[in-house]
C-alpha cells in the first residue's frame, strides 16, 4: 500500500513540479541579483515555504524593512492561508503527527490538488496528502535552489521573471476547472475577487475577497454538497 500510496501522490503532483520548478527558479535568480546566496535560498524554502512571501521577502530584506513591516506584510500576503487551514480541519483529521506538516505545507497549489478529500482506492489517505505535500516542497526547494545557482553564475536580465507566480495561478484554475463539473466555487472566487479588487484596490483587496469567498461558500455549503453528490453519481 505504501509502494502504491507514494506512486499515487508523484502522479498526482507531476503538475505542480513543472511550475514550481520554473516559479522557484524565478525566486532564486531574483533573490541571487538581491545579493543573498544559495543557504538564504535553502532556508527561506525549507521554513517559509510561501512562494509569494518569498518574492516579497526578497524586496523586505534588500529594502532593510522593520520587523514590523515584515510582519504585517506577510500576514496580509499569506492571510488566504488562514481559510485555507479551516476547511482542512475534518480533511486532516486522524493524520496523528503528520498533520503538523500539513498545516505548513499547505500552499495554494497542494491544496488545490487535495481539498476534494480524495485519493486513489487501495491507498492510504494522511500518507497520500502527505507525500504530495512533500513531493511539492521538495519541487520548490530544487527549483529554488537551481534559480539562485543561475543568477549567481550567469549574467542576464531577470526583468519580468516574477510574472511566473501569475502564470502558475492560472494554470491551477484551470486544472481544476477542467477536473470538476461544480464550477460554482471557482465563479464565486472569481467574482468576489474581481469586485474586492474593485472596491478596495490593488494594495487592500485579498483579505476582504478571502473573507467574501469563505462566508459564501460557507452559505452555501449545502446547496453546492449537494450539486456535488449529484454529480458524482452521474
Amino acid at each position: 500500500m505504501k509502494r502504491k500510496t507514494a506512486r499515487a501522490a508523484f502522479i498526482k503532483s507531476l503538475p505542480v513540479f513543472a511550475g514550481y520548478i520554473v516559479l522557484g527558479i524565478g525566486f532564486g535568480v531574483l533573490l541571487a541579483k538581491a545579493g543573498y546566496g544559495i543557504w538564504w535560498a535553502l532556508i527561506m524554502s525549507l521554513t517559509m515555504y510561501a512562494g509569494t512571501m518569498q518574492y516579497v521577502a526578497v524586496s523586505l530584506l534588500s529594502g532593510g524593512a522593520s520587523f514590523i513591516t515584515t510582519a504585517v506584510t506577510a500576514l496580509l500576503v499569506q492571510a488566504r492561508h488562514l481559510f485555507y487551514g479551516i476547511s482542512m480541519i475534518e480533511k486532516y483529521k486522524g493524520a496523528g503527527i503528520k498533520k503538523f506538516y500539513l498545516a505548513f505545507a499547505l500552499t495554494d497549489e497542494t491544496y488545490s490538488l487535495l481539498c476534494d478529500g480524495k485519493h486513489p482506492e487501495g491507498t492510504d489517505l494522511h500518507l497520500f496528502q502527505f507525500l504530495l505535500s512533500l513531493f511539492n516542497q521538495s519541487y520548490w526547494i530544487m527549483g529554488c535552489l537551481l534559480g539562485n545557482f543561475i543568477g549567481t553564475n550567469i549574467e542576464f536580465n531577470s526583468a519580468g521573471i516574477e510574472f511566473a507566480m501569475t502564470a502558475i495561478f492560472v494554470t491551477v484554475f484551470v486544472e481544476q476547472w477542467k477536473s470538476t463539473k461544480n464550477h460554482v466555487p471557482a465563479i464565486i472566487g472569481v467574482l468576489s475577487t474581481a469586485v474586492c479588487f474593485a472596491v478596495f484596490g490593488s494594495e487592500n483587496f485579498l483579505v476582504p475577497s478571502m473573507i467574501c469567498i469563505t462566508l459564501l461558500l460557507f452559505i452555501l455549503r449545502k446547496p453546492l454538497e449537494k450539486k456535488e453528490e449529484v454529480n458524482g453519481n452521474d
